[in-house]
């Protein structure tokens, strides 16, 4: 599978800080009470965003892009319909 970087440097800055930051605080909580099973979700989806900002890869915005109208289909009967901002004054 070919995976090409998908998301800017600032947006895998702000991943990596956010992941660190929320798996710091899971970390933390978890010491204390580690019958809590939602700590480890969260220690789960800091690491995943830590992964996609070192990686530059996400695969959220990959399905994202994947499956986007793409209007220069061949398919000419299909036209996309252009949607205008309605101004209520």
């Amino acid at each position: 599978m070919n995976m090409k970087q998908n998301i800017g440097i600032i947006n895998a800055m702000i991943r990596i800080t956010c992941g660190f930051t929320m798996l710091a605080w899971a970390t933390a909580n978890f010491s204390r009470k580690p019958w809590r099973e939602s700590y480890i979700w969260v220690m789960m989806l800091a690491a995943m965003k830590i992964a996609e900002g070192i990686v530059r890869f996400c695969p959220v915005m990959a399905l994202f892009e994947r499956y986007q109208c793409h209007c220069d289909s061949n398919n000419e009967n299909e036209k996309a319909i252009p949607i205008e901002p309605v101004n209520p004054s």
